[in-house]
């Protein structure tokens, strides 16, 4: 089967080719054929070695299916069922899972480190980015990684589900529990910071703050929810007319930067809350001082995976979908083909676009 392979981080391109296989499945595994799978910021992000994988890896972890065979233990799913991949399967028994807390549970994603589910040039072992890789067009899960959808949703809508849309729209509702009639700015508009903006707008913020350096994205963030859209340098400004100078109460942070956390910070009032949503590097170091962090009352707040219980939160986003509550459809920037990925890849460094889809026949 064909597939898209980094073999070294920093490699300038993506080695797609047609000889991939499977390693075997164990009862509790789910095999998928991917239909549909997105071109995310964290695979760039291994590339460049920020998120540290085991090599050689097949990339792509926002991704959607067909089952295509399931282990004889598993119940949760069966043979021509539509599935969205979670990236971060929940085992249940650990103490993160045990408090609620299955977005912390790394059980599976440590796993993900050790066993190699692909082979290609005869026998030669290839991981999966957290366990996916979804740029390929076939993949093995646990089945905690698989959670059903309504066939109704079409797969490309669905994969986002499963890794920006989830990120964001959770920050906002379950991460910040953002409240009716508050004030809110997302710095940065990606795909996670759409995805922020929307999950605030549900929230019923009167006043949702957009910034973003690229100017062309502006439109789509009021098109999704945002009530004003400005560039960095005119932050200054904007606080003063939106919020009295006084600050918004929510303040989240979409890119993974010290520089946007501090402007997230920066932009939070008193006593409110500033969530941090974008994927940084591990020697990306956030200037707070001690006094700020206790005499402005600032709570900050991490958002891994947007604090979502996936079993309930895949399903609610669909049906959110579903009802015309989120605009997932104007978030794919393009539609391309497996082939095209080392372009995808290219266009995704430049920054101008969102969410290319893969779309798998």
């Amino acid at each position: 089967m064909r597939g898209a392979l980094l073999h070294a981080v920093g490699d300038d391109k993506l080695d797609i080719r047609d000889d991939f296989t499977l390693a075997p499945m164990g009862p509790t595994d789910v095999r998928i054929k991917i239909r549909a799978t997105g071109v995310c910021h964290s695979d760039l992000s291994v590339i460049s070695g920020v998120l540290p994988m085991p090599l050689p890896i097949i990339l792509g972890h926002e991704g959607a299916g067909e089952v295509l065979e399931v282990g004889d233990h598993v119940a949760t799913v069966k043979a021509g069922d539509h599935v969205i991949v979670n990236w971060n399967p929940a085992c249940g028994n650990c103490s993160n899972c045990l408090v609620g807390q299955p977005f912390l549970c790394t059980v599976y994603l440590m796993d993900s480190f050790v066993n190699a589910r692909f082979r290609f040039g005869g026998d030669t072992p290839a991981f999966g980015m957290a366990g996916c890789g979804t740029w390929a067009e076939e993949i093995v899960v646990p089945w905690q990684g698989a959670i059903k959808v309504d066939p109704e949703v079409p797969f490309e809508v669905a994969a986002l589900i499963g890794c920006g849309v989830t990120t964001g729209v959770g920050a906002a509702l379950n991460t910040a529990r953002v409240k009716a009639g508050s004030t809110v700015v997302v710095v940065g508009c990606g795909g996670i910071g759409l995805s922020v903006i929307q999950g605030a707008r549900i929230s019923g913020a009167r006043t949702i703050l957009a910034i973003d350096p690229v100017e062309s994205k502006h439109e789509l963030a009021k098109k999704v929810g945002a009530t004003h859209a400005i560039t960095p340098d005119q932050l200054t400004d904007a606080i003063g007319t939106l919020t009295g100078g006084s600050g918004f109460d929510y303040g989240f942070e979409a890119v993974g930067k010290s520089a946007t956390i501090m402007t997230a910070w920066q932009a939070t009032r008193r006593g409110g809350d500033v969530i941090v949503v974008g994927a940084g590097a591990m020697d990306d170091t956030v200037p707070l001082t001690a006094f700020s962090l206790l005499f402005e009352g600032k709570n900050l707040l991490s958002s891994l995976y947007g604090g979502s219980d996936v079993r309930r939160d895949f399903p609610f986003f669909a049906e959110l979908y579903k009802a015309g509550k989120l605009d997932l459809e104007s978030m794919i920037s393009s539609r391309i083909k497996l082939a095209d990925l080392n372009d995808a890849v290219a266009a995704l460094k430049g920054g101008e676009v969102l969410r290319q889809v893969v779309v798998l026949d």
